[in-house]
């Protein structure tokens, strides 16, 4: 906590070197006010999902026809929590730019990760970090021809949250997000498979999970 105007505040967990509109693959994680159960319950292993989980099912499915430059990778609704991967793909719409000012681009990528050793809170779900950032093919680091604020990650978590808050009010008006989201910039393959496999996983170690 810090304060800011004589009042406390909650720290960011983004990096500030690091541009979040840039192509890359995140994993992010999106909680519920004070963790409450809104999105169903644990069964045998699987999920079983409330009205309002599915609801927030629903709506992260359709984050791509709202960003075009999304594509979703592996994603879980948890009783409490949403863990998602987000591939940001943004095309260059011209041939202007050079192979030069591309691989400036990635290396500004590389230089912001290598800057900082704990970019976001992977280490609680057991990832091993590498320093190294790799392209995932086809996740490769292009240069992104938009501005900071447009498309980047916040703004789509942000346009999900909205959406699923408006209609699971309709069902619960206590229903609520914790403000804040976590997010981790996928850095190789290694990492992206043990993320990917994390959240496979997540339902049959909910007694085990943090947020349980």
């Amino acid at each position: 906590m810090v304060k800011f105007k004589n009042k406390y505040r909650i720290s960011t967990t983004r990096l500030h070197s690091w541009d979040y509109s840039w192509n890359a693959v995140y994993f992010v994680t999106i909680c519920t006010h004070n963790k409450e159960h809104f999105f169903g319950r644990i069964l045998s292993g699987e999920m079983v999902l409330s009205e309002i989980g599915q609801i927030a099912d629903e709506f992260w499915k359709d984050i791509p026809q709202h960003f075009p430059f999304v594509k979703l990778g592996e994603y879980i609704i948890m009783p409490n929590h949403i863990h998602g991967l987000v591939r940001i793909d943004k095309v260059i719409e011209d041939n202007s730019t050079t192979v030069e000012t591309q691989y400036s681009v990635s290396q500004k990528q590389n230089i912001a990760l290598e800057n900082n050793n704990d970019v976001t809170p992977g280490h609680i779900f057991g990832i091993n970090e590498s320093q190294d950032i790799v392209a995932l093919h086809p996740y490769s680091l292009t240069m992104n021809k938009f501005g900071p604020q447009s498309g980047n990650l916040a703004s789509i978590i942000r346009g999900f949250k909205s959406g699923v808050t408006k209609k699971a009010r309709k069902i619960d008006p206590l229903f609520r997000w914790q403000p804040r989201y976590f997010d981790h910039i996928v850095r190789n393959n290694n990492d992206f498979d043990n993320i990917t496999r994390y959240i496979i996983d997540n339902p049959e170690n909910w007694n085990e999970d943090e947020l349980f």
